[in-house]
Order: structure tokens, then sequence, then C-alpha cells
């Protein structure tokens, strides 16, 4: 039976373009995990959007004087774009500005404190008499008191993940204004109570997570077991969501508190677009529903104990009839960081790649081979031009695009452009065919586990295997000799290219449809993907969808039949001139 799977992934600040590191942390990985899950015949629902409302947003708009809203429609327009190019199979992707999102985040809000786990309590806050202003988070900067970084942000520290307040810091400094003469000063705030959740989280973590990735269960149980404190849910700000209550008119929900309720109201959007209001709880409510968040490690926190803490503070909302409360996190396959010349992606120094440019220079598939060869799945890894290129070559050209296409081409030229006829298969014939069509059982364990990188090697190993059989075989000379013999090698070689593009079909989609085409097939493997404008009850705005219900791929093995009729095939990768790497380190260095 088809299992209910939700997707969330991380919410981008829409303040800027992303670059390859947040492609690889959090954007690719559910993509290809969804993709692997919909061949396997599970019904998915993968959504996210653009977070409209981090005060990153509103510290760009400062700077470039203009308002919060243009800078996250700005941006929030480039991740439509260039999701769609990439190929990121989003049921939904769509923003924290909506009305639907105000009201379902409202709604959590007062059903948290209608449960008992809000209280009201005097912070001390920091204020800058130079701006006239109490400080958001993100507005301030400082020296971390946990690791003495020097640059740690008011909510976290990048350096090492402890999350923070902006008063703990050491020499605070306004990051919009670098005002140091900084003001403690009182401000009434709603808190969550995390201290009176404390024995449930520390029960849903201590068992069912074997699963979870090392670095995320321990950072985890290691959070809450340091003791947990109330935290603020409410700034004084402008930009943002209000609080629903009277006389709290200047305050606005915090957005580590209403971001991540994103993945429940796009979920009710996402249904509600469909004509079907209600679909939703069929992934919140069930209990036999799994739902995974992919993030980056810097994100684990909100999404290990946070998150969690508001679902149970909530326990149920908007279903009546439902006898369970809302589901948990199944899985937080969070990943490591993706740096580059040595360090975390940065425009001031030289080291960023943003996805639009490289998309704007090479094809998306190459991309997501790469990232998912390098994944920093356990430990941070590097990018680099030198080595983006050299696998291009020696593993997308050489090794897979290679065998697939001299063997179709091939097969067109020298057997009238159909799949030829065997004859009776040998030894090695069926060993390959049956060591290829085991891997449907094993890349699919690795891709159901959240291993990508592992998944992706087994398969390239296979086609490694299939060019060796394909060396010894030559049916480039078998046909010299009898055409029958040759005929049989050629009829396996693209019963395994058939397999092969399935297996690795999550990972690099544009050419497996190409291939799919090509093998004579009709259809989409995946579906397509469209953006579309949404009527809301005041106002409409923009989101990126995917429809799979006409969708012809399944994890299955290969039933190409002889005699079907090949499409003319093409290269399906392109090499590239060993040029581009140090064309691509002089564009950074000018």
């Amino acid at each position: 039976m088809a299992r209910k799977i939700l997707i969330g992934v991380a919410w981008p600040y829409a303040n800027g373009y992303q670059h390859l590191g947040h492609l690889a942390g959090a954007y690719l990985p559910p993509d290809i995990f969804a993709r692997y899950q919909r061949l396997a015949g599970n019904d998915v629902l993968m959504v996210s959007g653009s977070d409209a409302h981090g005060t990153p947003i509103t510290v760009r708009a400062d700077a470039e004087g203009v308002t919060p809203r243009e800078i996250f429609e700005r941006y929030h327009k480039t991740f439509l774009e260039t999701y769609q190019q990439i190929g990121l199979t989003f049921d939904l992707f769509t923003h924290t500005d909506t009305e639907n999102h105000h009201r379902v985040s409202q709604g959590i809000f007062l059903k948290t404190l209608e449960n008992g786990y809000l209280y009201k309590e005097v912070q001390r806050q920091l204020y800058s008499p130079q701006e006239g202003r109490f400080l958001p988070d993100r507005y301030v900067e400082g020296t971390c008191p946990n690791c003495g970084f020097p640059d740690a942000r008011g909510d976290q520290c990048d350096n090492c993940g402890k999350l923070l307040e902006p008063s703990e810091l050491i020499g605070p400094r306004s990051k919009a204004s670098g005002d140091t003469a900084l003001e403690v000063r009182d401000t009434e705030h709603y808190f969550l109570d995390l201290a009176r959740l404390h024995d449930e989280l520390e029960a849903y973590l201590s068992t069912g997570k074997e699963h979870w990735r090392p670095q995320v269960i321990n950072f985890a149980r290691n959070y809450v077991q340091s003791g947990l404190h109330g935290r603020p849910i409410t700034r004084d700000i402008d930009w943002g969501i209000p609080l629903p209550l009277p006389g709290y008119e200047g305050k606005r929900l915090y957005v580590w508190f209403e971001a991540v309720i994103g993945y429940f109201s796009a979920s009710i959007e996402w249904a509600r677009n469909q004509g079907t209001p209600e679909a939703w709880q069929a992934w919140w409510y069930d209990p036999a529903a799994l739902t995974y968040y992919f993030i980056g490690k810097d994100n684990i926190p909100f999404h290990t104990v946070i998150w969690p803490a508001e679902l149970l503070a909530v326990g149920k909302i908007y279903c009546d009839d439902c006898e369970t409360n809302l589901n948990l996190p199944y899985d937080v396959p969070a990943n490591e960081y993706l740096n580059f010349r040595g360090g975390k992606f940065s425009k001031s120094r030289g080291a960023f790649v943003d996805v639009p440019y490289f998309l704007s220079r090479y094809d998306p598939d190459p991309l997501r081979y790469y990232l998912t060869a390098t994944a920093p799945e356990t430990r941070d890894t590097e990018f680099s031009w030198d080595d983006f290129v050299e696998r291009n070559n020696n593993e997308l050209v050489a090794t897979w695009g290679n065998l697939a296409n001299r063997m179709l081409s091939f097969a067109y030229k020298r057997f009238d452009g159909r799949v030829p006829e065997p004859g009776e298969l040998d030894a090695e014939d069926r060993a390959l065919l049956a060591k290829v069509e085991a891997g449907f059982e094993t890349v699919g364990e690795l891709y159901n586990a959240c291993k990508f990188r592992a998944a992706l090697g087994e398969a390239m190993g296979l086609a490694r295997e299939a060019n060796g059989y394909l060396d010894r075989k030559a049916p480039w000379f078998q046909i010299k000799e009898d055409r029958q013999v040759a005929a049989t090698s050629v009829y396996v070689i693209l019963r395994v290219v058939d397999n092969l593009k399935t297996l690795l079909a999550p990972v690099l989609p544009h050419t497996a449809q190409r291939l799919h085409e090509y093998l004579g097939y009709d259809g989409q493997l995946f579906g397509t993907q469209q953006v579309v404008e949404y009527e809301e009850e005041t106002r409409s705005h923009e989101a990126l969808t995917y429809d799979h219900s006409g969708a012809v791929g399944t994890w299955s093995k290969s039933a190409l039949p002889a005699g079907q009729a090949l499409r003319e095939p093409g290269p399906l990768f392109k090499k590239l001139d060993e040029s581009v790497v140090e064309e691509e380190y002089a564009r950074l260095e000018g």
C-alpha cells in the first residue's frame, strides 16, 4: 500500500540569491528523496516556501532603502525560476506572507496559549538610541559567550551552533548602523514554555531514532538534557505577522516560531488549491504517515526540539474528528556544510557561486550529480571547480553518458532503429542483468535511508561494470562475424541502460527523461512543474507546483521489448574544457 510521506524543506530567507551550499545542504536532497518515493509508489507531499519575515530581509531592505516586501518578492521570484530550472519538484513552494499562513500561524499561537504553553514575561532587550528602536536578534552581532567567535548573530552562533539571546553577546553592536552604545531596556513578550515540555521532548528523542544521523540525534538529545528554558516568540518589529490579541498591535510573531509553521500552513494551502480542503489531514494526523524535514545543520535545534515542542503544545487543531495529535518529525536528515575555498560561501572573500549564475553556464544534471557525489551528509565537504570538471568528464561523460550514448547510437544505426531481438543469453549476460536488477533493492534502500551519496555511488558502480561487460563483448567487432551474437550483447546493454536510467533518475531527472524517450518510451517519468498564480481573499501570489498525476515512471525493472522503435539519440552530457577551472577562479578574483 502507498504510504503517506510528508517532506518539509527548509524555508529560505528571501533576501538574496541562493548559493551552491544552500542547494547541497537542504534543497537538492529532499527532491532526490521525493522522486525516489514517488517512483516507489508512495504518496508524497513536499512543501516549502520563501521565508518573507526573517530579519535578514529587513536588514537588506534598510540597506537598500526599500520595503521588506520589495526584497522578499524580488527573491521569491528568483527562487521559483531557479527551482524550476534545477528541477525541484515541490507540490507547493509558497511563502510566509500569504493570508493563509498569517491565519494559520495566528491560530497556532492562540491554540498554544489556550493549552497553557505560553506565558508573558518582561525581557531585557537591546535598544539602539541611534536608531530609536529595539533591535531584533539578527540586527545584533557580537562575540559568542560560548566559543568566543567574534561575529556571532543575536539568535545563534554560526561557529558552535549555540542558540543565543542578543543580550548574551559580548560587545554587541547593531548590524544596521554599527551602533555599539546599545542600551538594555524592558519590553514584555510571550514565551514558549519549553521547560514544561522537557519530559515529553526527552521521551520523544529517547527512542525510535536509530535511523537519525548521529550528529543530529546527539545534538538534539544534548540540547534537551542540558536544560530547557522559555524562549520568546514575539518581537517589537513592524514587519511580520501581528499578534491576534488586543493591546499588542506593535508586536509581531517571532520568525523562528512562525516560519516552521509554514510546513503545516503550506499543506493546508496545497489541499485548498487542489479543491480537496481536508486532504492535508492524512499527512498530519495519520500515525502511519512519515514526516521528514530536510535542513542545514544550523537549523537542527529548531527542527529537532523547537518545532516538536510547538507541535506538542498544540496537540490538535483544525480537525475535530481526528483521534491523534499532530505528527512529530519521523526524521530530520540535516546535512553539514558544503564549503568553498577553505570556508563557508562568502561574497566578501571571493568564495561565492550562486545557483542562477551556475545554471546560466552549465546544465542542471551535472550540478545535481556533483552535489550528490560530494554531499556533506555526515561532515563538511568542499566544492571546487577542478573537482566539478573532473567528475563531469570522467564520471558523467566517460562512464555513464558514454555507455548509454554509444549503445543507443550503435543500435539505432546497425539494427534499423529498433531494440534487437536477442539470441540465447549466456552466463555473463544473465549475471550482469541480475546484478543491475538487484540494484533496485540495494540502491532503493539507500535512497530510502537518505543516504543519497552512497545510492549514487552504488548505481555508478553498476554502470562501470556494464562498461566492462561492453568492452569484453565488443559488439562492434561481434557484428562483423555474427550479427545475432552482437544483437544479444546490444539487447542486454540496452536493458541495463534502461534499468540504470531508473536507478539514477532521482539524481539525474532531466537526462533520465531524455534517455527514456531515446529508448522509445512515451510520457513523462515524473510529471511537470509550473509556476501558478493563486488568488487569495485580497491579493494573489505566485507559487511553484508539481503535477505528477500523469507520471509514468516506476521503481521497477526494465521491460524493454525487443523490436521497440528507438528515437535518434544524442549525447546526454557535455565534456567541459579544463580552461573552465581557470576562467571561474579568475572571475572570482575579479
